[in-house]
């Protein structure tokens, strides 16, 4: 029986060891909604820190406290490092900020805004201005075409 309590308090343990979240070596660049996300969630990490202190800290739960700990280093690093960026417009142009609208060499036609890496979320039509297919598209004007995985696209659209 001793066993497994110690068994237990080892899972624990671990758990409450966690690995900080890997930071980027790219800069942190975003938008003015990606900042304003990044805000939102250091301000959640801070309200999750004080809770796990309020409600014992490590005596009570070290899992709380280990993810409250690490979601505060992570979002204070990357609030500290953001670089809010909003390029000069130019019309037609792909650029970080601008949703680009491209045709695949299938006919299909899919559109994505190009983001800083805290806010990209393919999902929700949000890529990530240093994720392969960004790289292809930035700087190229509606009409060019990029090669992206092994196939073509072509700018159709920026807005």
């Amino acid at each position: 029986m001793a066993v497994a309590f110690t068994r237990e308090e080892d899972y624990e343990a671990q758990a409450a060891d966690l690995p900080d979240r890997p930071i980027s070596a790219h800069a942190n660049l975003v938008t003015a909604s990606g900042l304003a996300a990044i805000e939102a969630a250091l301000a959640a990490a801070r309200e999750a820190y004080a809770r796990a202190q309020t409600d014992g800290g490590i005596s009570a739960d070290r899992t709380a406290m280990a993810r409250a700990t690490r979601d505060l280093r992570y979002w204070g690093s990357r609030r500290a490092s953001a670089q809010l960026t909003e390029p000069e417009l130019q019309d037609g142009v792909v650029q970080f900020g601008r949703t680009v609208e491209i045709e695949r060499e299938d006919g299909r036609r899919q559109s994505f805004r190009i983001v800083g890496e805290d806010e990209a979320d393919p999902a929700k039509g949000s890529v990530s201005y240093v994720s392969p297919l960004a790289r292809a598209l930035m700087g190229k004007v509606v009409g060019d075409v990029a090669e992206v995985g092994g196939g073509e696209v072509e700018v159709v659209g920026v807005r």
